[in-house]
Formats: structure tokens, C-alpha cells, sequence
């Protein structure tokens, strides 16, 4: 990592002055972290070879002024959108009209004193960047970012859709993603972050920091989908702050490349605080995914539900790190992870390892993972039954993340993401909708 760190430590990142103190903590972090090698545990079975041979980091996006739309509409589905081209906003492409009062939605580079005031307190406050490094280099290096502020008891009428799409440059290039949600007391807010690219190779690194502050009894519906060509490198994470009564349920879809990295770590700082955590991952080919997820419970009478499943395939490789971490005082805690993998070939491999930290003794907490072949079984009674071997499997394998899918609460977003299981598996859409339209 060495060319990498050099490159780091000579950058300079622009932007709005007061991002400069920000900037200078995350150079400070990074001139003394010990960078993760594979002995260091939370990196040992994903590589970051891809960052050592390309100069990620000495061009940065330009903007790109075509209609890139096709690449992220969702069809039948109304939101505020702000939209990033190779980190770049891009104006005729967003969409803020009719944003209710008591609710901003704004860039880092035009907020105004007061705005600027809150990303000051709220930036950074529920990142941990020197325990997440990577965190740290997004630290030095935003000059943007989204900050979306909910005011008190606001419930906000659409979903608010963040768009990072990537489109190949001439020379490889780095886009810092940021984004910040305040939701104050008792307001609600669906969020969808989407990742996505043009169809032809890229050659981006994407390095993000999502947090997200829940003060009393806020409720966010939280959707984070990957869908970026299987090229692009991508190391980010969502970070969020919990206070009491409040809720969150978080939804995440990714598929692989040559590095895709996301942390998720969720903070239980108040009582009677509540998180849905759902997950799906699909790494083909020679693909690589690592999802590492941690649930701090601090304070008692909380609550967590997470599910992730991974279908990988070829000779992909997956990573899944799944930690609940019960504090003394999180008396009352009711916990549960569960992580099942599907393997659809001798080569692909999953690494998995779920762990439940406990140190209050009035909790209820559950953990497992399972890894596997297609059942045989299932697939001869598809085959005995006239249904080739090969729509068999798609079935039997649609079935397995399908549960996941159809949960979402947003039917505009499982209808967006058929289609691309379908090219996922391989398929004509037909078998998939007709899948689809059977549950």
C-alpha cells in the first residue's frame, strides 16, 4: 500500500472553508494508523490489491452533462433526488421541487451559516474514523457532500433518492462520497442511496461515509443498493446513531467487483431504540463482497433483527462479518443475526463469522450462519416434474433472497430490482416475473 499511502499524504482536498478542520483531522488520523494488512483480522480475507497497482487518487470526477437518466430511474417512483456524476452534482438531473418547509436538503458547498453550523456539530459524529480507515481517507479528501436536516414531527411526503453514478474517464479517478441525515425528534424520512455506473468498464474508486442521526422517536427507511459495473472499486459505509424510541430499518444490496467493502455499524444510545437490518449480496465471476456489520447496544430495552443472505457463484469470494455487541447496561436486549450463504459452484467461497459479544446477564440473543450447496433433493422434484435443470436452479435460487426482496416496503424498488436479479441469474425476464408474480 505503500504508492497508495504516498498519493494520499500529498493530497489536498478543496471545498467550502469549513470543511479545512475536518480535512486536517483525517490527515492527522492517517499519518499515525496502522494500515490493514491480511493479519489484521477485520481485513484477512479481502484484498486491497486493486488500490496498489492504480492511481486512484490523482484525478477526481468531471462532470459529464449527457442524460444519464436511464441508469437510475426508478420507474413509478416519485422522490427529491440529488444526483452526483463521478461525484460531480449534477443540477439538470436532480429534482428538489416542492420540498416541504422544516426540511433541507442541500449540498455541503450551499449551506448557509446556520447549516453549516449543524454539519460542524453532526459531521463525524457517529463515524469512528480511527477505528475505520477508510472512513479516515473519505475525511481528508470530501469536498461535497448531501445534508438532509428533518425538523421536528415533520413526516416527510417522498422518499428522498441520493444518486452516485460513475462513467469511465480517461484516467482512473477517486469519488469521495459524503452524505449526512439529521432526522430531529419524531420525524420520519425514507432514504434511498443508490450506486450505480454506465454499462461500459470503469475505472473508479469510490471511498463513502453515510451516518445517519436519529434523535427521539425518528423512523427512517433506509434502502442502500450497489449496482455498480463489476470494475468499479468501492470501500464505504453507513454509521448511525440510534436515540431512545427511535427506529431504523435498513435494507442493502450488493453486487461484487474487484474490491467492494461496506461497514455498517448501527449505535443504540437511547432506550427503546429498534433496527431492522436486511441484506442481500450476489458476487459472480471473479468478484469479490465484504459486508462487516456491528451493533453497539449501550442502553437497555432495544431491539435488533438482522438478516443477510449471499448467493455466490463462479469463483467469487464473500465476506460477511456480523458483530452485536451487548453492553453492561444494555439490560432487556433482544437480539438476532442470521447469515445464509448459497454456493453455486465448487470454486465460490464465503467466509463467515457471526459473533455475539454479551456482557449483561437479562438479555434474549441469537446468532447462526449456514453455508451450502442447491439441495439435490429440491432439484430433482423441479426435474421429475419436467422443469429443466437450469431453470431449476434459478428458481431454487430466486427463492433463497426472494423472501428479502419481497419484504421491501417501497413496491417501486422490488419492481426495479427484478430485473436485475434476472440479468444476475442469467435469464430471460419472463421466468423471474412469472417467479415474482407467484408469491
Amino acid at each position: 500500500m505503500s504508492q497508495f499511502l504516498e498519493q494520499l499524504a500529498s493530497l489536498r482536498a478543496g471545498g467550502p472553508a469549513w470543511l479545512q478542520a475536518v480535512h486536517d483531522a483525517g490527515a492527522a488520523i492517517l499519518r499515525d494508523a496502522a494500515w490493514p494488512t491480511r493479519k489484521t483480522e477485520s481485513w484477512k480475507y479481502t484484498s486491497l490489491r486493486p488500490l496498489e497497482h492504480i492511481n486512484f487518487l490523482a484525478e477526481r470526477g468531471h462532470a459529464i452533462n449527457a442524460d444519464l437518466s436511464q441508469h437510475f430511474a426508478i420507474a413509478n417512483f416519485d422522490a427529491y433526488r440529488l444526483v452526483f456524476v463521478n461525484g460531480v452534482f449534477s443540477a439538470n438531473l436532480s429534482d428538489l421541487q416542492g420540498l416541504p418547509a422544516g426540511v433541507e436538503l442541500i449540498r455541503f458547498a450551499d449551506a448557509n451559516a446556520s447549516q453549516q453550523e449543524l454539519l460542524v456539530k453532526y459531521l463525524n459524529s457517529v463515524v469512528e474514523a480511527d477505528c475505520h480507515l477508510f472512513a479516515a481517507v473519505n475525511q481528508q479528501l470530501i469536498e461535497d457532500g448531501v445534508f438532509l436536516h428533518v425538523g421536528k414531527n415533520i413526516e416527510l411526503n417522498k422518499p428522498v433518492q441520493i444518486v452516485w453514478l460513475s462513467s469511465a474517464q480517461e484516467k482512473p479517478f477517486h469519488i469521495p462520497q459524503r452524505f449526512l441525515l439529521l432526522a430531529e425528534n419524531h420525524s420520519s424520512v425514507i432514504l434511498v442511496e443508490q450506486f450505480v455506473s454506465t454499462a461500459d468498464s470503469q475505472n473508479s474508486f469510490t471511498h463513502g461515509v453515510t451516518e445517519l442521526c436519529l434523535q427521539d422517536g425518528a423512523r427512517c427507511e433506509h434502502y442502500r443498493i450497489h449496482l455498480e459495473e463489476q470494475s468499479a472499486v468501492h470501500v464505504g459505509g453507513v454509521y448511525a446513531s440510534l436515540a431512545a424510541n427511535s427506529y431504523l430499518d435498513s435494507f442493502h444490496l450488493g453486487l461484487g467487483g474487484p474490491l467492494k467493502r461496506v461497514d455498517v455499524v448501527i449505535n443504540h444510545n437511547g432506550p427503546g431504540a429498534d433496527c431492522q437490518l436486511n441484506g442481500v449480496y450476489l458476487p459472480q465471476g471473479n468478484q469479490q463482497i465484504d459486508y462487516h456489520t456491528t451493533i453497539e447496544h449501550r442502553v437497555p430495552n432495544c431491539t435488533t433483527q438482522e438478516v443477510f443472505r449471499g448467493i455466490v457463484a463462479d469463483n467469487a469470494k464473500a465476506v460477511f462479518n456480523g458483530r452485536i455487541h451487548i453492553h453492561p447496561q444494555a439490560q432487556k436486549t433482544r437480539a438476532e443475526l442470521s447469515n445464509k450463504n448459497l454456493l453455486l459452484s465448487d470454486k465460490a467461497e464465503v467466509n463467515t463469522k457471526p459473533e455475539l459479544e454479551i456482557y449483561a446477564d437479562d438479555v434474549q440473543c441469537a446468532h447462526g450462519a449456514t453455508v451450502a450447496r442447491m439441495d439435490e433433493n429440491a432439484l430433482h422434484y423441479f426435474l421429475m416434474r419436467g422443469i429443466s435443470r437450469k431453470e431449476a436452479e434459478v428458481m431454487l435460487s430466486f427463492g433463497f433472497i426472494n423472501e428479502l426482496i419481497g419484504q421491501l416496503k417501497q413496491e417501486a424498488l422490488t419492481d426495479y430490482l427484478r430485473p436485475v436479479l434476472t440479468h444476475w441469474f442469467g435469464r430471460e425476464t419472463s421466468l423471474v416475473d412469472e417467479l415474482a408474480a407467484a408469491e
